[in-house]
């Protein structure tokens, strides 16, 4: 069996409906229009990693585009850019351990949401109704950083490297 044949062939409109609809589940959860449809495209392809031109054809969408959902993706470190080898072509590449690396940058945000909530406390007056809800909400985010914590070694352990 020659190798091309070993590998299962895929359904290319069923695949399209299945990028389609998890970036519009991205999508409700708050996430760019067009980040959202990049990142289902990288996370359905099998090597993880387009270029410029193969999400333009694949999602049928400019090179504009492209370029404004890998700048939106980048930010928020979910994909890298690499270099073609012998290429100036950049190629997209989701990064290894994807989920854990992305949470693993939330929790610097919880942490952040809380100091400047237990800040906002104290200009507020602590004991104002305002005081009071910023607090609470740093309390919260405090409980889920500890919380995340245990989620994120519990992960660790559970899976191999």
């Amino acid at each position: 069996m020659r190798e091309d044949e070993s590998v299962a062939k895929r359904d290319e409109a069923a695949v399209a409906r299945y990028v389609e609809r998890f970036a519009g589940e991205l999508t409700d959860a708050g996430m760019q229009r067009m980040g959202a449809r990049v990142f289902a495209a990288l996370l359905a392809a099998d090597s993880a990693s387009m270029t410029s031109a193969e999400l333009a054809e694949s999602l049928r969408i400019s090179p504009a585009a492209v370029s404004s959902a890998i700048g939106y993706l980048t930010q928020v470190r979910m994909v890298h850019r690499e270099r073609e080898p012998g290429s100036r072509r950049d190629r997209y590449r989701l990064h290894d351990e994807l989920w854990y690396e992305t949470y693993g940058e939330r929790d610097k945000l919880l942490g952040r949401f809380e100091a400047i909530l237990r800040d906002g406390a104290q200009s507020l007056g602590p004991d104002t109704p305002a005081g009071v809800r910023a607090l609470e909400s740093a309390e919260f985010f405090a409980f889920l950083q500890e919380e995340f914590v245990g989620v994120m070694q519990r992960w660790r352990a559970r899976t191999p490297k």
